[in-house]
């Protein structure tokens, strides 16, 4: 328990999203966003260009990092490399699929919410 209570520090945490243009422009424009003095960002615009192998190494590199508190992934991109969003079992940070401009939600495929169905026994 003692572990828990250091982990949001005087800075605060962050938020980290990784999705299309357009929605990091949104959250950008909202204040979302994060450059350190190593020059790591706290987002990743994922286009046509973007490897499957850079968005997962993004997101185990967000995913490592203590100054995260909660990952915004797009619903399109989890599933490009849902095998690490499932695998993904710490609470902090929390993964949190959302929808795209281009793509809508599909409940069926958020892993947060089955397994949220599956401790509730709503299967």
């Amino acid at each position: 328990m003692a572990k828990n209570a250091n982990i949001i520090n005087n800075d605060g945490m962050l938020l980290a999203v990784l999705a299309d243009e357009d929605t990091i422009t949104g959250f950008l424009l909202a204040g979302v966003g994060n450059v350190d003095l190593r020059k790591k960002r706290n987002y990743l615009v994922v286009d046509s260009k973007t490897s499957v192998r850079q968005i997962e190494q993004a997101f185990k590199e967000f995913a490592a990092r203590e100054d995260i508190a909660v990952i915004l992934i797009s619903q399109q991109v989890a599933s490009q490399i849902r095998h690490a969003v499932e695998a993904h079992n710490k609470p902090i940070p929390a993964v949190l699929e959302i929808p795209s401009k281009d793509c809508p939600y599909d409940p069926s495929q958020d892993s947060l919410l089955a397994r949220v169905k599956l401790i509730a026994g709503f299967n």
